[in-house]
């Protein structure tokens, strides 16, 4: 019995020294101070690719967190994208709404705002040439802007993110792979919406792929969503899974 616990505890001690750590990571734009958090791989993968990670509407938040350390696990250098600014973080989801919106507009700015992220990202020492962008909901979105803007990575991957563009914009030829990982019953996005992502995807000669999880909604992946599908925003345990799965896959593939 005693050895059972000696052996329990050991164990524990070890999964604690194997998790990895993020260290918050201050950068800028201009005068405006951004501060993100970054994580070095205990063992990093033999061509140390890394990943960065866009939050969501709220910004800097413990899912995006989450996401980077498990990667970091897995050998991969990461980091989580501050968009807002260190002294600029929404407070209520009203706010989140209007400093959204702002940036998916300006979308150079949100561009810019990742490149500067994917710069601290290679400070840390990932591979400059084995970079992957992900993103949720808002951030999602911006994994997208970061192909449509040619950035220097291997590919994108948005989880339930939006997929709008400005009918207005000029539609040049993507270079990123390009992963969607959508709700089925995701009413936030519109089919329209859809229809015209999958056709920009042609028109730019990229080389997506769209996965549909069937009972999701907006926001699948994230567990603080509680379980009412009727407002929009909802966990799916299965979604989120197989979606991590996917996200797996997708990085061996291209990185």
């Amino acid at each position: 019995m005693k050895k059972n616990i000696l052996f329990a505890a050991v164990a524990l001690i070890m999964v604690f020294q194997t998790q990895a750590q993020l260290k918050a990571i201050d950068y800028q734009d201009g005068q405006e101070i951004l501060s993100g958090f970054g994580s070095t791989p205990a063992k990093a993968l033999n061509e140390k690719p890394g990943v960065l990670v866009l939050p969501a509407w709220l910004g800097v938040d413990e899912h995006a967190k989450e996401s980077a350390k498990m990667l970091s696990d897995l050998g991969y250098y990461s980091f989580v994208a501050d968009i807002y600014g260190k002294n600029n973080r929404p407070v209520n989801t009203q706010e989140a709404g209007a400093k959204a919106g702002y940036y998916k507009k300006n979308y150079l700015e949100y561009q810019k705002r990742i490149q500067l992220a994917l710069n601290e990202l290679i400070k840390l020492g990932a591979n400059p040439d084995k970079i992957v962008v992900i993103g949720y909901c808002f951030g999602g979105t911006g994994a997208i802007e970061a192909a449509r803007g040619n950035l220097k990575v291997q590919g994108v991957v948005s989880f339930h993110g939006g997929l709008g563009r400005d009918a207005s914009r000029t539609i040049n030829k993507i270079t990123p792979k390009v992963l969607v990982l959508h709700g089925a019953d995701d009413f936030y996005v519109p089919k329209e919406e859809i229809e015209n992502f999958q056709s920009e995807m042609r028109t730019a000669e990229a080389d997506w792929q769209m996965n549909y999880y069937a009972d999701a909604v907006h926001a699948f992946t994230h567990k603080d969503a509680g379980s009412d599908k009727k407002k929009g925003v909802a966990y799916n345990e299965k979604a989120d899974k197989r979606s991590w799965q996917a996200l797996l896959s997708f990085l061996k593939e291209v990185l």
